[in-house]
Formats: C-alpha cells, structure tokens, sequence
C-alpha cells in the first residue's frame, strides 16, 4: 500500500490570523476558512455550512467550533461535523505551522 503524501502550501503567518477569528483564502478554486483558537490551534474548513452554504469564515470561534453566521449551525474545528441535533459535515483541510508560517494542504482530509 502507498502511503500518499499531502502537498502543502504557504498562506501566511499566524499572526495574520486573529485569535479566536478567522482568514478566508482561496485555493485551487475553493473557498478555505483558517480558523485560530484562543489556544492558538489552526483548522481548515472548507468555507461552507452543509446547511445552507453560509461563509463559516464570517462566523464566532468558541470552544473548538465556530458557529454559522446564517443560522447558528454549530461546526466542529477538528472534525468538522455538525453539533447538536443538526447534521452535517464539512471538508477538513490539513494544517501545519512551521517558525510562524501557516501551511495549508491542498487536498482535503479523507480526499
């Protein structure tokens, strides 16, 4: 079995990213929402609720989710599933931080 390897690409820096907010950006044709927490963990979602397409870049950053701004659909930053008794998912991008640079894989998790 090979193993794939994910191509990764430079963003910006992690300051660029507020705490607790978020960074739209496009790649390969897809609009990707960065997200920080309060922690300083970065996510990437694709920056789409599976409920009505609402941009989640534009949403709240609370306890390892971010909340629609259409709706208030509640998304999981780690996995990407919808909470509570709504359901859903979004495609997760892969994240690395190397020194203070943000880099994005270019090919969603599980894709």
């Amino acid at each position: 079995m090979n193993a794939q390897t994910t191509t990764f690409v430079e963003i910006g820096s992690l300051g660029d990213i507020p705490i607790r907010g978020s960074r739209r950006v496009e790649l390969n044709g897809e609009r990707i929402a960065i997200f920080r927490s309060a922690a300083d963990e970065v996510f990437a979602l694709k920056d789409e609720c599976p409920h009505k397409k609402g941009p989640l870049s534009e949403g709240i950053v609370h306890d390892g989710c971010v909340t629609c701004p259409m709706h208030n659909w509640v998304i999981s930053l780690e996995t990407g599933e919808a909470q509570g008794a709504d359901e859903g998912r979004v495609l997760r991008y892969p994240v690395k931080i190397k020194g203070n640079m943000v880099l994005l894989g270019v090919t969603p998790e599980g894709a």
